[in-house]
């Protein structure tokens, strides 16, 4: 490496580099790339490059199609993890190494500067407040709330029929509101998953047929499972409310009268690996998508749909996909999204269930 680069050149890179060799080891990186893995390149060098890197993408096979072809592979705005820091939206540029067989080098374009880090943090942290003012306010506000509906009810005994349209309303409208801050309270008052080992094929089953007989009655969904699925590890009312916010949110895209079309996927990725900010990692090998045929996420808030009080509909909370993430985030699992006109899909990774245990009821 040494006599085939030149080292101002190498050491001069203002982007993080990473040679990688046959076995996908760490062999070299530059300056830039120590400051980005947090690490020197002397504790670095020799591990493997997906132990110290976690990229929300299924990227090791691609990864090993371009060394077999001898091709360059672009991947661009991608999550990237250390294990030392949050996440960062990368582009990854990778590439054959001349004379070395097997060997790749990577280069890493974070797209996230300091700046917007902190003041995605300080986003998030705003946010937090806002859903414990929620909270408190939806406590303090049913009772009331409640009341007008029963002075309503009461009222309407003694009203013409022409005046009950008003209380009816006044009912209709109460009940509404008081929906809505339930849903903020479920939100927050969430309770940690009770795991156990988990046909996931069985809560989609569930999700569908309850998504059929009521919103999504306009849909067709189309089942595409991979029938040997191992067991995931999860609260399984907690999934089966995730998937059916997702089929709902496809199902309220789509157009009430000409539907549109649901498909579930499931399948195994080996190779997803999720290294988190505080260093711990795991394998999320159980993929589950729901993908759908609507008009898309608006691009504005792409970036930001699994943020509370963040809706692309009329009307919307805000709340089902922040409370997607919250689930997924308590199973230790990923969630993301893909989404452009024609083709929105939602893609859960999952860990599995420990081989010790048998399924349970």
């Amino acid at each position: 490496m040494k006599d085939a680069l030149d080292l101002a050149l190498w050491s001069s890179l203002p982007v993080p580099a990473i040679l990688i060799d046959g076995q996908d080891r760490i062999a070299d990186l530059n300056p830039a790339a120590e400051g980005f893995l947090n690490n020197s390149a002397k504790w670095l060098m020799g591990q493997p490059v997906w132990d110290r890197l976690a990229v929300d993408a299924p990227l090791e096979e691609s990864f090993a199609r371009a060394r077999e072809k001898g091709t360059p592979l672009f991947v661009n705005d991608v999550d990237v993890g250390t294990g030392s820091r949050a996440p960062l939206v990368c582009s990854l540029q990778i590439a054959p190494l001349t004379g070395q067989t097997g060997w790749m080098i990577m280069l890493i374009s974070p797209r996230e500067l300091a700046g917007r880090m902190t003041q995605s943090h300080s986003v998030k942290s705003a946010a937090k407040s806002a859903i414990g003012m929620a909270e408190m306010l939806a406590h303090e506000i049913k009772n009331p709330l409640a009341g007008i509906a029963g002075a309503a009810q009461l009222l309407s005994m003694s009203l013409s029929k022409d005046d009950l349209e008003l209380t009816d309303l006044i009912v209709a409208e109460t009940r509404r509101i008081v929906k809505l801050l339930e849903q903020v309270e479920q939100f927050g008052n969430l309770s940690a998953p009770e795991r156990k080992p988990v046909n996931i094929h069985d809560v989609l089953d569930r999700a569908r047929r309850s998504a059929l007989l009521g919103f999504g009655g306009h849909m067709k969904i189309i089942e595409d499972y991979d029938p040997s699925l191992p067991m995931a590890w999860g609260d399984p009312d907690q999934l089966l409310q995730v998937v059916l916010n997702l089929l709902k949110n496809a199902s309220e895209a789509a157009d009430p009268k000409e539907g549109g079309t649901i498909r579930l996927h499931t399948f195994y990725e080996h190779s997803f690996r999720l290294r988190r900010a505080d260093g711990s990692g795991q394998k999320l090998p159980l993929q589950i998508e729901v993908i759908d045929d609507g008009p898309g996420l608006p691009p504005d808030i792409k970036g930001d749909i699994f943020d509370p009080f963040v809706s692309g509909k009329e009307n919307g909370t805000g709340l089902g996909l922040a409370l997607v993430s919250k689930i997924i985030s308590d199973h230790d699992g990923w969630i993301s999204v893909d989404s452009v006109p024609g083709k929105t899909l939602f893609r859960i990774s999952l860990p599995l269930a420990p081989r010790h245990l048998k399924e349970t009821d």
